[in-house]
């Protein structure tokens, strides 16, 4: 990637002696440095290229199966299970609750109180309530799904209740230090375990019953989702700010921040402008910290600290002596500490001043100055003068960005960012509720703590319900708590797993977020970092507003979890053992030539010799002594080594090149797991900070190739393969690199999520709202390192023996032919055989689900009106048709629904009709009907239609390069042009598609396809590390065919031969959800809304086609003036009203007496008062709404009428 600082990238990379071991070496044994020595190392060139290819292709192999693609989501879900729901409780600490006020106590001490604090925390695995035999079940995902249930377990929590009385009782104050203390005696106690609430179950997770099983219900299922009532939701990973560094900004002025989750450890240095007069800028610059809610001079807390005199000050900072813009900063901010505070260099006066301000702000801290300072400011670092240091080391970095010899921090860089997973979004959300139920738990407590009531016990008080509630409605809105604001929600937290095919499910999971408050202007967010390199991947990003705020997983990139706090303590050893020196608790000690050790942004000590010390820790965490997840930088232009164990990192797997060696041991083995790899030390996580100080050769090839006259680039690292720097939806498609950006991100985002393939293989106990499935999927000819490294391996036809991941590509391999036909085929048409179609190609089946609730005994027999009650069954409907529905009101299976037709029978006692309707253009065969309970106390059914339909004209199609088209035209078999072999094309496209969207890839795609049907050995299309031209081009000559694809063709129509070559080869093309039978709408009248009487919009209400002023321009053009009035007139909201030709105003029908005493009734105009000259117009009924609208506001129109 980068190049080490100063050239000795191989040496802070890695070990300076050579490190080896016995042959014969059990794989597994632990590394020991006495027995691991070669006399001398195998260099690369020995071990050979095909032989280290082989090796990352293995490598990348035992990876998959260690971690998977989803290991990140189950990770954060297990770790929050284990330590951060006990957290969770724990950060509550204990509650207190105050009586309320009794007016007949007249001041005696017998008020009683009560303390509440939260013990250990249990959970259950997911189980539900069988009414029938009375007992407890397993809840299986399935159950949830069939149900409509949430699949969640019991949160038991241990409380422990005091009530107490508090006496003021008179003591010695020179044993005490106070007249007065409170003495407290215990009334009531109490200590039991009850439920808090249900916590929602991740799939495949520690908690989950599918945990433990062999073979789930579906072959593709990998978890990482929750089912909450029934729907499948996922969390989509929160790009956050990380807080373990120190911040430096120049957004509103310049300023450094230590920032931490709580808020009173937060302090922030500022560097302002101290303008004796206001509104005048171009004053001099001061520091000023913002700490605790109030402003203090930098020289007074450096004083508070313990700090003796401004030279100590000076030397702490150890930065700007000799820059006189560094000096007269420093001047000034000891003259504006002068100014408000005269003597603070005095002893403890510093300390008072601060005192003062502490009590001047709003909410006070209940501790002493002196308990604020040891318990707030820097609370890692115990002594004053250690934290004096740390302050000094901040006012530096300040400088340093302020002249301009260090840079400010960037929000998107990948190194300052942290990603939020199920662990962290669930404990926020966690203690909002748990917090209301502690609200709502001193309400009720307080009222039985008056002398009269007794206390009942805890789980009277706690609500279960808030904290299940609450969660459960999270998840269901998608509206998560802020991360920062306490009041506000966000949303694009949580989403609907999509389930289209297995490939947009796994894509959904690997999804990450980065929430901007202004989708319009958010600077460089958008844009591709250097960072995101092997991360993110820098081509699957959706278009539109989300673009480059919505990201994907690189293949191979991990999230890092939290490192136990227990291990953190053995790290801080293992630093000391390494030669990091403790932070002295001096201020006159000098660190000069010193590099700062920081471990997760917290300042653990010093070292002398930076180099040697990140070698000796990699060497460490290469033998185990270190865990895999730890992040080592050496910034050697800051002074600084920081070391990362926190969740929320990105780390990705490479190969350490001077490990390579090791290797010799591998040789001759199949497969081997992943772990060995990484105790080895031949492979290891990187980091994205971390990754700065490598040198990254992109393939084995760069390792072996030496520069002409130059000395070999030195490596570090090198990558498994190029093609794992994309996501998983790019990494797939052939030759990729040969295409326009533009067009492989339209097949990643939009094409392969849209692709109908096999999505699950348990459809028997699903019931979906809408699902696809194509009859006969398959597999591409080509081979891609990403589907080969996923696939299984045993497979004896694959390339290797391994079995291609088959549910990652979802279409057919069609015979594609690039050529004109009649026309039928431009702007992006395609032309297929009709022959093809009916012997399958492309067939595909839908299922929709319809769904109906109603009571069950228990609720209907609360009801007080028999008549409410709703029930299943089947009765003479006015709104449809019952002639499928048996007399329970649910159709046989087999029968055939069309629009119009009842599909679930409900009335009620009363008559009334509740039935569920077939809207216009839905019809069907029905596949299933479940008739079942979900948690909410409701029986529901569910009845499932199946429709199968092969492709007819406007439905969409698509290749694995962008190439999306629609069915233009169904040729007859024997109209086709044929081969002299007798191969007649499936497809035909337009030649013009290629030039202007730059997709070769395709072309190369159909040649080597074409030369892998002929028995072709060279498969793969991988990205990156394609074949060449003149591989693919030879391939093709040795089977007999033309070099270039290109084949003679005859007219099928005349039996001539077609004069130009046609270029012909297999092509995956894919059948997209866009299908004309769901988008066909047409009408002639049909129902209309109630207030404008125009057409009402919904197509499945038979509503009305979108008319707008474009489509009105063209009807003009055409001169078809009678079809647009027919349109937008008679068809919409043709009305009649009566207009007086004498005044211009509308006349009303009235019934009126006229002079014989007989009552008539017409129009008549009121502002006249004459029934003569009233004409009858036609207008749209929009206008006449319009003018009476007008006229209750006391707005009267005039209508100019003509006769026509």
């Amino acid at each position: 990637m980068g190049a080490s600082p100063d050239g000795k990238g191989n040496v802070g990379m890695g070990s300076t002696s050579g490190e080896k071991f016995a042959n014969g070496t059990d794989l597994n044994m632990d590394i020991d440095e006495d027995d691991d020595v070669f006399d001398e190392l195998v260099s690369v060139q020995e071990l050979g290229e095909e032989f280290l290819r082989n090796f990352c292709r293995k490598a990348a192999v035992s990876f998959f199966n260690q971690y998977g693609l989803i290991s990140h989501q189950i990770n954060s879900y297990n770790d929050f299970i284990k330590y951060g729901l006990q957290n969770t409780f724990d950060s509550f600490g204990e509650f207190v609750i105050h009586s309320g006020y009794d007016p007949s106590k007249k001041g005696e001490g017998d008020w009683r109180h009560a303390r509440v604090k939260f013990g250990k925390v249990t959970v259950e695995r997911p189980t539900f309530w069988a009414v029938t035999g009375g007992n407890e079940l397993n809840m299986l995902p399935r159950h949830a799904r069939l149900q409509n249930m949430t699949y969640s377990s019991r949160m038991k929590v241990t409380v422990e209740l005091q009530v107490y009385t508090a006496k003021s009782v008179k003591s010695d104050k020179f044993k005490t230090g106070r007249e007065e203390i409170v003495e407290e005696e215990i009334v009531h106690q109490d200590n039991r375990e009850i439920i808090i609430g249900r916590i929602p179950v991740m799939v495949k997770s520690e908690l989950c019953w599918m945990n433990e099983v062999e073979k789930s219900d579906c072959d593709f299922d990998h978890g990482g989702y929750f089912l909450i009532k029934g729907a499948e939701k996922i969390f989509i990973a929160q790009e956050q700010i990380s807080l373990k560094r120190l911040w430096i900004s120049n957004i509103q002025g310049w300023t450094v921040a230590y920032r931490s989750e709580v808020k009173r450890n937060r302090l922030i240095i500022r560097l302002v402008e101290n303008s004796k007069v206001e509104y005048i800028k171009g004053g001099e610059k001061i520091l000023t910290v913002f700490f605790l809610s109030i402003e203090i001079p930098v020289w007074i807390l450096f004083f508070a600290l313990g700090v003796r005199s401004d030279k100590e000050v000076v030397s702490l900072i150890d930065y700007g002596s000799s820059d006189s813009s560094i000096s007269n900063i420093l001047f000034a901010s000891i003259r504006d500490a002068d100014w408000k505070c005269r003597n603070f260099r005095e002893e403890s006066a510093a300390l008072n001043h601060l005192d003062r301000l502490r009590k001047e702000t709003r909410f006070p801290p209940e501790e002493s100055v002196e308990e604020c300072l040891g318990k707030y400011l820097f609370p890692s670092l115990k002594g004053f003068k250690q934290k004096a240091r740390f302050l000094g080391y901040m006012v530096k970095c300040l400088l340093q960005a302020f002249t301009g010899h260090r840079k400010c921090d960037n929000r998107d860089d990948f190194r300052n960012k942290r990603l939020e997973l199920a662990g962290e979004l669930l404990e926020r959300e966690m203690k909002v509720h748990i917090a209301h139920a502690r609200r709502r738990m001193a309400k009720t407590l307080q009222r039985d703590l008056y002398a009269d009531r007794t206390v009942r016990p805890i789980e009277h008080y706690l609500d279960a319900s808030i904290v299940t509630n609450g969660l459960s409605r999270a998840f269901s809105t998608g509206a998560w708590s802020h991360p920062y604001k306490k009041m506000e929600r966000i949303s694009g937290v949580v989403a609907n797993l999509g389930r289209a095919n297995p490939l947009q499910t796994m894509v959904d999971l690997r999804k990450t977020r980065q929430q901007v408050q202004y989708t319009g202007k958010v600077g460089d967010a958008r844009y591709p970092h250097p960072s995101h390199w092997g991360k993110v991947c820098f081509l699957s990003t959706p278009d539109g507003e989300n673009c480059g705020l919505v990201k994907n997983l690189a293949t191979t990139a991990l999230v890092s979890t939290n490192i136990v706090k227990s291990v953190v303590e053995s790290i801080v050893d293992t630093l000391f053992d390494s030669g990091m020196e403790k932070v002295v608790n001096d201020t006159s000690s000098s660190l000069d030539g010193k590099d700062k050790v920081f471990l997760n942004g917290e300042w653990v000590g010093v070292c002398e010799d930076s180099l040697f010390f990140a070698a000796e820790l990699r060497r460490k965490r290469r033998r185990r002594e270190l865990p895999y997840q730890v992040e080592i930088k050496r910034d050697e232009h800051k002074g600084e080594v920081r070391i990362f164990t926190d969740a929320g990192r990105i780390l990705r797997p490479l190969l350490v090149v001077e490990n390579l060696f090791k290797l010799k041991a591998f040789k001759g083995k199949e497969n081997y797991a992943f772990r060995p790899l990484l105790d080895k030390g031949i492979v290891e996580l990187i980091g994205a900070e971390e990754e700065e100080d490598c040198r990254t050769a992109w393939g084995i090839r760069y390792l072996l190739t030496e520069v002409e006259g130059k000395q070999p680039v030195k490596y570090t690292h090198c990558e498994l393969d190029m093609s794992f720097l994309l996501g998983l939806s790019c990494g797939i498609i052939p030759f990729a690199n040969h295409d326009h950006a533009r067009r492989v991100l339209y097949q990643a985002q939009k094409h392969s999520q849209q692709a109908i393939g096999f999505s699950t293989t348990n459809p028997n106990i699903r019931v979906d709202t809408l699902s696809h499935q194509m009859y006969y999927p398959q597999r591409p000819l080509f081979h891609t390192m990403t589907a080969d490294c996923l696939g299984k391996s045993g497979f004896p036809l694959g390339q290797n023996r391994l079995e291609p991941k088959p549910e990652l590509y979802n279409g057919q391999n069609a015979i594609v032919a690039v050529n004109v036909h009649l026309g039928y085929n431009q702007e992006d048409s395609l032309v297929m055989n009709r022959a093809s179609i009916e012997r399958g190609m492309f067939r595909t089946e839908h299922v929709r689900s319809y769904k109906a609730e109603v009571d069950n005994k228990e609720i209907q027999e609360k009801r007080r009106k028999a008549e409410d009650i709703v029930n299943f069954g089947k009765t003479e409907s006015k709104i449809g048709r019952v002639d499928s529905l048996d007399d329970d009101g649910f159709p046989y299976i087999g029968a055939s629904l069309q629009s119009g037709d009842i599909v679930i029978g409900r009335f009620a006692e009363s008559g009334a009709d509740h039935g569920v309707k077939l809207k216009h253009t839905e019809r069907g065969m029905v596949q299933k009907v479940v008739l079942s309970s979900n948690d909410d106390g409701k029986n529901f059914a569910v009845v499932s239609l199946r429709q199968v339909r092969s492709p007819c004209l406007g439905d969409k199609f698509s290749s694995m390069h962008g190439q999306k088209g629609v069915l233009g035209f169904l040729e007859s078999h024997e109209n086709f042009p044929f081969t002299t072999q007798g191969i007649v094309p499936d497809i035909v496209i337009n030649p013009h598609a290629f030039p202007s969207r730059q997709t070769p890839g395709q072309l190369l795609e159909a040649a080597l396809g074409k030369g892998i049907a002929c028995g072709g050995s060279k498969k793969h299309a991988t990205p990156f590390s394609t074949l060449s031209i003149d591989a693919i081009t030879e391939q093709l000559h040795r089977v007999g065919f033309s070099r270039w694809g290109n084949e003679r063709v005859y007219n099928g129509r005349t039996g001539e031969m077609v004069r130009s070559l046609i270029f012909m080869g297999p092509t995956f093309y894919q059948r997209l959800v866009h299908m004309a039978e769901d988008k066909v709408k047409f009408r002639n009248t049909g129902p209309v809304h109630p207030l404008t009487r125009q057409p009402v919009a919904d197509r499945k209400r038979y509503g009305g086609i979108k008319f707008g002023e474009m489509e009105r321009d063209c009807l003009i053009a055409h001169g078809a003036s009678a079809n647009l009035h027919e349109r937008l007139f008679t068809l919409s909201d043709c009305s009649q009203m009566h207009v007086c030709q004498n005044c211009k105003n509308a006349a009303n029908v009235i019934e009126r007496t006229v002079a014989a005493g007989r009552k008539i009734r017409g129009p008549y105009c009121r502002v006249c008062q004459s029934g003569d000259e009233i004409v009858k117009v036609s207008v749209p009924y929009g206008a006449k709404l319009l003018c009476q609208e007008l006229f209750s506001m006391g707005i009267s129109l005039k209508f100019e009428t003509q006769l026509c």
